[in-house]
């Protein structure tokens, strides 16, 4: 029985996403494709939860549109494409997957880095055209060179883990503190890792002090013959700048996945100032995409959809204060989202007194902006004073919403 609410899924999300959330007795659109902003607009009207992949923008437009939106999910580890703070002031939580690509990313990054070393993209161009080029020339083996990881996160370490097992010396660079892996060595700035990396890998998010931070300073500063490899976001890499850098011979080659601009759909088509170099080989934002991967994510964000639309849970939410209350039988369960002012938990816990609800559990999480609240009571107190006791809560001038999930 489908009574559970509308969810949209779009873009292409693995069918395994649609028949968890099935199960669990939601309502499931899945489209292949991405949708224009006003056509989102219109599409999400009466929806729960949304769940998208990179090419769907969510804006301020589209949540002032979303009349019943309760949550948004990220089926890949990528939130830039989501307006996070606004969602948080609406009381929407997002969640991503922030592990399940993981392996497929770090494999596609070893792949590379031995393509570039060997020249495969090239030599495999030319014995399509026909010609056969067997020499050693400009063919190198990985063992024993250096390995630079900018952005030790999940993806990063992985591949730190993969390059050592290849032979390869491995220094990362990282914002925050990073225990690092095996003999992975931790450098001390970007430059200091620039200066002395054969291979350089990106995997840092999208954001305003990650934007071009790869430009023509910083492929000046990488050793002559290096290579540079970007897989994380597109605006991370100033793309003429690194055109330029392989053109006047001081890189020996580059591997992109990821662009400043991308085709909307498979139709659409690619341009860069990168196509026809030398050793560069690119690839069409495929670095998680592999069968493994989608159905992993799928599971993943699906669970992490159900767990919050039916139990209240917020644990990984990207934008959200996370909180998690243990499901319990023979209770009803409430959620409130607040804006963070003093008294609201004073007010709320006065509603429930005077009512003579009898609470089983409670937790209450914040962040600067709200806070949220996950409440049990008896199934007796629920069952007499249960919508009661929401409506009271959503009356609070402090309240962003207040639901009674069972």
């Amino acid at each position: 029985m489908t009574d559970a609410g509308r969810i949209l899924l779009l873009e292409n999300i693995h069918p395994d996403a649609r028949a968890n959330l099935e199960a669990e007795g939601f309502e499931v659109e899945l489209l292949k494709k991405a949708l224009p902003e006003d056509e989102l607009c219109e599409r999400i009207k009466g929806v729960v939860a949304v769940g998208l992949r990179s090419k769907t923008t969510i804006t301020p437009k589209v949540l002032a549109a979303a009349d019943s939106l309760r949550a948004i999910g990220a089926f890949c580890i990528g939130t830039n494409q989501i307006a996070l703070e606004e969602a948080n002031r609406r009381g929407i939580p997002a969640f991503n997957a922030p592990f399940s690509n993981t392996r497929s990313v770090a494999e596609m990054m070893m792949c590379e880095i031995v393509m570039l070393a060997r020249r495969f993209g090239d030599r495999n161009n030319e014995m399509h055209r026909g010609v056969w080029t067997k020499s050693a020339e400009g063919s190198r083996e990985i063992r024993g060179k250096t390995l630079g990881i900018v952005g030790y996160g999940h993806i990063g370490r992985q591949v730190g883990v993969l390059a050592e097992s290849f032979g390869m010396n491995v220094l990362f660079f990282d914002v925050s503190a990073r225990l690092p892996m095996g003999n992975n060595r931790a450098a001390q700035s970007l430059e200091e890792l620039l200066e002395k990396a054969d291979f350089v890998t990106l995997h840092v998010p999208e954001t305003p002090s990650t934007k071009d931070m790869i430009g023509q300073k910083q492929i000046a500063l990488m050793k002559k013959g290096a290579y540079l490899i970007n897989a994380s976001r597109g605006t991370v890499v100033d793309i003429p700048a690194l055109a330029e850098g392989i053109k006047s011979g001081h890189l020996g080659g580059a591997a992109i996945d990821v662009f400043p601009v991308e085709p909307e759909g498979n139709d659409g088509r690619f341009v860069s100032d990168l196509q026809g170099l030398p050793n560069v080989v690119l690839t069409p934002h495929i670095g998680g995409s592999t069968a493994e991967a989608q159905v992993a994510i799928g599971h993943e964000v699906s669970n992490t959809l159900i767990r919050f639309l039916k139990y209240g849970a917020t644990n990984g939410a990207v934008n959200f204060p996370n909180a998690e209350l243990p499901k319990r039988d023979g209770v009803h369960r409430f959620t409130h989202v607040h804006r963070n002012v003093p008294g609201v938990l004073r007010d709320v816990n006065r509603i429930v007194s005077e009512a003579s609800a009898n609470v089983v559990g409670q937790v209450l999480a914040t962040d600067a902006n709200i806070g949220y609240l996950v409440m049990d009571v008896s199934e007796e107190t629920a069952r007499r004073v249960g919508e009661e006791l929401c409506q009271r809560m959503a009356e609070l001038p402090t309240t962003i919403s207040a639901t009674l999930l069972y």
